[in-house]
């Protein structure tokens, strides 16, 4: 099977750079699977899960917030930040997605915009954390 070579890299520094089977992005618009010799395509990706597939084996990755390009049998992901599945502490994430519930709770309350999207953000984070290393223990 022809491959695509994925690139992600966050402002503090690449996270994989390898040939693989299939990505699949959580974009803006929808969600969208890139296979090799794919036409030239530009999206915003939103927070959420970023899987690939090489070898028969599928890995996870939480993503927030970036950008994605895919040109001359290549993807990159340009993103705020970038975490495998099997390395996210769960504990952790659900103790983010309790603060940012109780965050958004008071902004709403005392309607203060960038709180609100603050909390707002970091909920999404989190959610996306504890989805993302379910899939990966699958």
């Amino acid at each position: 099977m022809a491959q695509i070579h994925l690139e992600v890299v966050t402002p503090s520094g690449p996270v994989i750079s390898d040939d693989v089977d299939i990505v699949t992005a959580p974009g803006v618009g929808g969600e969208f699977g890139v296979l090799a010799n794919h036409a030239p395509f530009l999206s915003t990706i939103k927070t959420g899960t970023l899987n690939f597939k090489k070898d028969n084996q599928t890995k996870y990755l939480m993503v927030s917030g970036g950008f994605s390009e895919v040109s001359n049998n290549k993807i990159t992901f340009l993103v705020e930040s970038a975490e495998y599945g099997h390395a996210i502490d769960v504990d952790r994430a659900m103790r983010a997605r309790e603060r940012a519930e109780k965050r958004l709770a008071q902004a709403e309350s005392q309607t203060e915009k960038i709180n609100r999207i603050r909390a707002e953000a970091a909920l999404q984070r989190s959610i996306a954390r504890i989805r993302t290393a379910e899939l990966a223990k699958q």
